[in-house]
């Protein structure tokens, strides 16, 4: 790729022509790219805690806190997961087009994980109003650069960049990622789920920002389950409890899969879960089974998979990834239907879990405000978007900043009635 923002720039078309250590340099500095804690999360856990920062990154990265947490869905084998498994590609309109930024020793020192595609589908930001008004103009909206984890409403880093990068290399890659538009004559960039430094950057580099929101547990320090009850207005305390004696019954078992316990078996049980909600809220479900494998094969200590059996027997079950400072919710499913089940499997567990490992908060994906009455809470979540043409550009931003005054609205609505006692 040759541009006017440095000629180290090139586009990758998958991730199989990219080392893996190299990537995940980028992605998670500070942590090791091999799979060094085996079956077990909790090594992988207190591993943050205590792990002194070295290699490479130490001259860069002088203390823990300096380090940035550790994101699953940035890293090599997840995305890798998404590509080889068929799920991401050019054939199901992702087609990957990661932007790369070398250094002066010839190794990345920034990367963008960007793809060009036909549809919107698969993104939980919706633009396809957008979509229809240009079209109806006369004009293509399709096809756009998508800068994302495919199917993955998580919020993390986009600019992804090496602990020793230069200042100027996030510059750079939203420089590249506007030339790269140029090239290949897509019509916009769309760059999704962002923390707020790369958020702010796409702000200052002229792109129209978007706002939404998600609702996440916040762990203040809670002991257990019960303290954090304990923090909740009476009545909605009691309404949890009856929920999960509720959901419970009838001989009703839980259990929590990681590592080494997840087997095919339960791979195969949960895809079937997977693949019935999926066609109900989708029309077709945008992962395989072998990507599900995948998963297992090279990301098993940092899932967490949790099944509700009746009599032995799975009936549902919650897909968890580990991030160093968050369970991410991700997918559920079940056989059966009942009462009060979906909130234990996807909520109230996962509380327990983060709780019991000291993990930050829960992410439990996008949308949802009955979140809100099971203790959590309304963040904002933010995203930016750059369009190639004025006329539409225009009128995006003028819907964009009356969304946002709504968005904020609500936000401050739904952050007044959490249900937490007035003194927490």
């Amino acid at each position: 790729m040759t541009a006017s923002t440095d000629a180290r720039l090139s586009v990758l078309s998958s991730l199989a022509e990219f080392d893996r250590q190299q990537w995940d340099a980028c992605a998670n500095p500070g942590w090791p790219s091999a799979r060094p804690f085996g079956a077990d999360p909790s090594a992988f856990l207190k591993a943050y805690h205590r792990r002194a920062v070295s290699g490479p990154e130490a001259g860069a990265l002088e203390s823990k806190s300096q380090r940035p947490a550790y994101n699953p869905f940035i890293s090599y084998d997840f995305l890798h997961a998404l590509e080889e498994s068929g799920s991401a590609t050019g054939r199901t309109g992702w087609q990957a087009r990661h932007l790369v930024l070398d250094g002066e020793d010839g190794k990345p020192v920034g990367i963008v994980p960007c793809y060009q595609k036909p549809h919107s589908m698969g993104e939980y930001v919706f633009d396809q109003g957008w979509a229809d008004a240009y079209e109806r103009a006369g004009g293509n909206y399709y096809p756009k650069l998508q800068v994302s984890v495919p199917f993955t409403p998580a919020t993390g880093r986009r600019l992804l960049t090496r602990a020793d990068a230069p200042p100027a290399a996030r510059e750079l890659l939203v420089a590249g990622l506007l030339e790269l538009c140029r090239q290949l004559r897509t019509s916009s960039i769309h760059a999704t789920f962002l923390e707020e430094p790369d958020a702010d950057l796409f702000d200052d580099s002229g792109f129209l920002a978007r706002m939404d929101q998600q609702f996440h547990f916040i762990n203040e320090g809670y002991r257990d389950f019960e303290d954090f009850l304990a923090a909740l207005a009476s009545r909605k305390r009691k309404t949890i409890r009856r929920e999960r004696r509720e959901a419970l019954a009838g001989g009703i078992t839980v259990e929590h899969l990681t590592g080494a316990a997840i087997t095919e078996a339960d791979w195969d049980v949960f895809f079937s879960f997977y693949m019935d909600t999926g066609s109900r809220k989708w029309g077709r479900p945008y992962l395989n089974r072998r990507f599900f494998s995948l998963l297992g094969e090279r990301m098993a200590d940092r899932v967490l998979l949790i099944l509700a059996r009746r009599d032995g027997i799975p009936i549902a079950g919650a897909l968890n990834l580990i991030g160093s400072d968050a369970l991410y919710g991700r997918y559920w499913g079940a056989s059966e239907d009942v009462p009060f089940l979906h909130f234990e499997i996807c909520y109230h567990q996962a509380v327990d879990w983060a709780i019991a490992h000291s993990l930050p908060r829960v992410e439990a994906g996008a949308q949802g405000d009955h979140k809100l009455a099971r203790g959590y809470r309304p963040i904002v979540t933010r995203s930016a978007h750059f369009i190639a043409d004025r006329g539409l550009r225009r009128a995006v931003a003028d819907y964009l900043s009356r969304e946002r005054e709504a968005v904020a609205a609500d936000h401050e609505f739904l952050d007044e009635h959490t249900p937490f006692k007035a003194d927490t």
